[in-house]
């Protein structure tokens, strides 16, 4: 398979998937690089998922999408200190 992610420093290069391993993170593919080491990598930065639709509609320009830019706002929100009122 092909790792597709523009910033991954395999990007465009063709490599044997060993295998996978699932952790609370979701699915990573195990590729195995020309000397025989092992990396992991998550299925959507390969050829193995199809392009994100709003990623090509954008012509690659958004550095983050919608989904996850609400996504970092809602942990942002979960992780601030609440103000407290009894000081």
């Amino acid at each position: 398979m092909r790792v597709t992610h523009p910033f991954h420093p395999l990007s465009g290069r063709q490599l044997i998937c060993v295998g996978d391993r699932y952790n609370r993170f979701g699915m990573t593919l195990l590729l195995e690089v020309n000397d025989g080491a092992i990396c992991a990598v998550p299925p959507q930065w390969t050829d193995v998922v199809a392009a994100d639709p709003e990623i090509i509609l954008g012509g690659q320009r958004a550095l983050f999408r919608v989904a996850d830019l609400l996504e970092l706002a809602c942990l942002v929100d979960r992780l601030k200190p609440r103000a407290s009122s009894e000081k």
